[in-house]
């Protein structure tokens, strides 16, 4: 987050102008610099706030209202933390004292609007979206639409979301809502309609969408349509909560709409899809206020649970992420999502056990999902675990049904790791299996051709492979470094030599990149620039056998260390006696 004279502005990326506008982004409010007697807190709370550190600059910007509590940029920046602490409530006295004093916030609105619209007062919404409480032309439509609904006004509802999807130039967002307000009220034949794109533009197939839309056919007494409409997004892969509602469409279940049960829900998910739409395009501490709000109108809402987890995770919030991620229920679809970020939280926060410890209890109740597996095996093998590792790919690998292209990362990484326990008899069909997924896939054909280099055999498909993954990704490193080893392995030291100065462009801090160059200009009689790399590649924290053997060809040299290993010499691997 970045500060113009004390304000917390959010970071705008590349927002399609249509969807800021529509949106409409932060309002400024008017800066005034802090007094000295309060500057220790207000500088506390601008370094936490810098670090999207919500919990201190909730306490630290407290304290220098306190000493200033007229202050709009304090006011606001204690706003966005408590915000982003979920704490929605301790925000409304921030806001609505900044109002009594004229100050303009989006911000300050966007509460006050939550505040109100969770307690019911929809005609001060309604009536407030001229002034007090605007938000942004998208967001004030669609709230208009659904407070219209909670006054029981359907038909003036409806014409709201119309004029939303006409006006902003999102038209979808209109659409959306319309379709959900008209199946709350029932009329299920019109919001098909809407959700199957008879009644303006068709809707994108997003997954609360294809839920809804699934669950009005099913009313309509149309489950084939239904579960056609969900095959079509997802095909075979389906998660917990739509195999769940697929099986009940199979049955000849008429499955009832739940996606929005009241306004309120219909409410929070305006916030909700307005997230969406920010997510990677504006600031995430900015997106995080919608999430918040999606949550605040709706607890159980867990796809903006799961995004404000998401959101707090990018932002190094580890410990609020997995507070987050823990609120999503046990017996929710979307627990074995939550776990897994959490997991990921744990592990990018350094409580790498733990995060295992996480995916270990996951896969004992939830080890039918293959991304469970996966995942348990992915951490596993970063921590260097390889047998129990190779067990959850073996566990993943038997749930799949039939082949399928995607499932060629999970034969890679189970090859990774038999490659690591010493087991190439099993690494190598893996890395073939993945290969017959993927033709073509530059990691998989750098990984099984670099390891034939290591083991020298096969070298000239090795080169074939190394050739195919360098013309798929010229920009590797990882891949370049591996065709001039291979060159430098079938004795072509000048080329081997051309190919690693590029990779060692691409990577100049990496040891191992270095120390190949390092070993080609030896072989080529530059033998200064080879003590010269040898001695960066020392430098960047290589393995403890790599650094061994490093001091060593410092020492007396590579012909002398390739003589005590018992290799071919220099001369004979290059063909010159």
């Amino acid at each position: 987050m970045r500060f113009i004279r004390g304000r917390a502005l959010p970071q705008i990326r590349t927002l399609p102008l249509v969807l800021a506008l529509s949106i409409g982004m932060a309002l400024p409010v008017s800066a005034q610099e802090p007094e000295r007697g309060f500057s220790g807190a207000y500088l506390a709370a601008r370094h936490a706030s810098f670090h999207s550190d919500y919990q201190a600059a909730a306490e630290y910007f407290t304290r220098a209202l306190a000493r200033d509590r007229d202050n709009p940029s304090l006011q606001e920046n204690a706003l966005l933390a408590f915000t982003g602490l979920g704490e929605i409530d301790k925000a409304v006295p921030v806001a609505r004292r900044m109002q009594s004093l004229g100050f303009e916030s989006q911000m300050a609105n966007m509460v006050l609007m939550g505040y109100e619209l969770k307690a019911g007062n929809f005609d001060g919404v309604i009536s407030g979206l001229d002034g007090p409480l605007t938000v942004g032309p998208l967001v004030d439509g669609l709230v208009r639409g659904w407070g219209l609904m909670g006054l029981g006004k359907v038909d003036e509802a409806i014409a709201a979301f119309d004029e939303a999807a006409e006006t902003t130039g999102l038209a979808a967002f209109g659409l959306y809502h319309k379709a959900l307000a008209l199946a709350l009220a029932g009329d299920f034949e019109a919001a098909d309609n809407v959700f199957g794109g008879r009644e303006g533009q068709p809707l994108p197939l997003t997954r609360r969408g294809a839920i809804a839309h699934a669950q009005v056919l099913s009313q309509l007494g149309r489950n084939s349509a239904a579960i056609q409409l969900i095959r079509l997004g997802w095909e075979q892969d389906l998660d917990p909560g739509l195999a769940e509602l697929v099986a009940r469409l199979e049955a000849g279940d008429t499955v009832p709409f739940t996606q929005i049960n009241n306004v309120q829900d219909g409410l929070s998910e305006v916030f909700y899809t307005v997230a969406g739409a920010l997510e990677g395009e504006a600031s995430d501490s900015y997106t995080l206020l919608y999430t918040r709000l999606s949550e605040y109108l709706r607890p159980d809402h867990v796809d903006a649970i799961l995004l404000s987890a998401n959101l707090l995770e990018a932002q190094e919030q580890y410990e609020l992420a997995t507070e987050a991620y823990n609120a999503v229920p046990r017996d929710d679809a979307g627990f074995h999502i939550a776990e897994i970020g959490r997991a990921a939280a744990l592990r990018a926060s350094g409580r790498n056990e733990a995060a295992i410890e996480v995916l270990e209890q996951l896969a004992e109740t939830h080890g039918d999902i293959p991304i469970v597996q996966v995942t348990l095996g992915d951490n596993l093998r970063g921590e260097e675990r390889y047998d129990d590792a190779s067990k959850a790919y073996d566990a993943a690998i038997d749930l799949f049904e039939k082949d399928e292209r995607g499932q060629w990362i999970v034969y890679y990484a189970r090859g990774i790791s038999h490659e690591r326990e010493k087991r190439w008899e099993l690494a190598e069909p893996d890395f073939r299996k993945a290969l017959d997924l993927n033709p073509g896939q530059p990691q998989v054909l750098n990984y099984l051709g670099y390891s034939y280099v290591e083991m020298q055999t096969n070298l000239d498909e090795a080169l074939a492979m190394i050739e195919e993954a360098v013309a798929a990704s010229p920009g590797s490193g990882y891949i370049i470094d591996s065709l001039g080893w291979v060159f430098y392995r079938l004795g072509r030291y000048e080329e081997a030599v051309e190919h690693l100065e590029r990779a060692a462009e691409l990577m100049a801090v990496d040891s191992i990149v270095n120390d190949h160059l390092g070993d080609a200009y030896w072989a080529v009689g530059r033998h200064i620039e080879a003590e010269f790399q040898w001695h960066r590649a020392l430098s960047f924290d290589p393995e403890p056998e790599e650094a061994k053997r490093i001091r060593r060809k410092l020492e007396v040299g590579l012909d002398l260390v390739l003589e005590e290993e018992g290799s071919e010499p220099l001369a004979v691997a290059n063909g010159v006696h």
